[in-house]
């Protein structure tokens, strides 16, 4: 029995790894605050932590819910797609007109006040919360397919969306507190208008594609 338990895990495990790894608009959030060092943790903490909540719910069998009232993916579509875009957008003004200064913040923010820096901190939660249950993708990944993949094991269905959890909270943490290593690389200016490139591109690409899907 534990050792059918474990073997559930590890395909929950991977199977949830190989669905976050790939570059969206939530992992390129994810990689541009740990680059900065700002507010790291809470970030990583909302997306594991809504990761494991959904994955939960798909596993108890609420996507055939889901499936069986369209209306409400399609409303999260429209909504996340316009948010991507404009969050793409501010990220390729970023790229045309560079803060003054931005390079400072690859070393944990920059030196401003405290009431400043509880409002990067409160506008980087909220972002990421958008980022997270405005993305139908993320639905779609976590309560329909890795819900119906667990309950193909039946009594181990619990187990599988565990190791799909544990997946997500290595791949966050190691996405969040390992960009940090590109801190030399991004004390250029150059080289963040690159990242917000990379950003701008990947969201309203993103944004785009939930609209005309909608």
């Amino acid at each position: 029995m534990t050792h059918g338990i474990l073997t559930a895990a590890l395909a929950g495990f991977g199977t949830g790894l190989s669905l976050i790894v790939a570059i969206g608009a939530q992992n390129a959030f994810v990689l541009r605050q740990g680059a900065r060092r700002h507010a790291v943790l809470a970030v990583v903490a909302i997306c594991a932590v809504s990761d494991a909540l959904l994955i939960a719910l798909g596993v108890a069998g609420v996507g055939a819910f889901v499936t069986a009232w369209p209306a409400a993916l399609t409303a999260v579509a429209i909504a996340g797609g316009g948010f991507l875009i404009c969050y793409g957008v501010l990220a390729a003004r970023r790229v045309l007109r560079p803060a003054p200064g931005a390079a400072l913040t690859t070393e944990g923010g920059t030196s401003g006040s405290g009431s400043r820096s509880g409002s990067g901190v409160r506008a980087a939660v909220l972002t990421c919360l958008a980022m997270t249950w405005l993305n139908p993708h993320v639905y779609l990944d976590t309560v329909l397919l890795l819900g119906s993949l667990a309950a193909d094991r039946g009594d181990l269905r619990w187990a599988f969306g565990i190791g799909a959890g544990l997946a997500s909270v290595t791949w966050f943490a190691t996405l969040g507190y390992g960009a940090r290593l590109l801190s030399g690389l991004l004390a250029r200016p150059s080289a963040w208008r690159v990242l917000d490139g990379l950003v701008a591109a990947t969201m309203v690409t993103m944004g785009g594609m939930l609209l005309a899907r909608a």
